[in-house]
């Protein structure tokens, strides 16, 4: 996945760690579930996208697109995945529909 992450001092001196993951528009596979969808990286794109010291812009900007569609597939689970406090096997558990 295409992230941003940054260690830094919040105002009261305390240290942060934050982190974000981009995301771009839904490919077709996705797209039922959600307009959009995490950046997935191709593993040739892997080290340009960690490279502290690239600088050029464009080439960069060119990864975050959707990831195409026909190696992925969806596997219905229930909306028990969409609390982030919930941590078990049930937000993987197989659902015979999605919604």
């Amino acid at each position: 996945f295409a992230g941003l992450w940054e260690s830094w001092q919040a105002p009261d001196g305390s240290p942060l760690e934050t982190f974000t993951l981009i995301t771009t528009d839904a490919n077709e596979t996705t797209r039922p579930i959600h307009d959009r969808m995490p950046v997935i990286l191709s593993p040739e794109a892997h080290a340009m996208w960690l490279d502290g010291e690239f600088e050029a812009r464009q080439p960069l900007l060119d990864l975050l697109v959707p990831f195409e569609a026909e190696p992925m597939r969806t596997t219905p689970v229930s909306r028990h995945v969409n609390n982030p406090r919930n941590d078990d096997p049930e937000c993987v558990a197989v659902q015979k529909e999605l919604f």
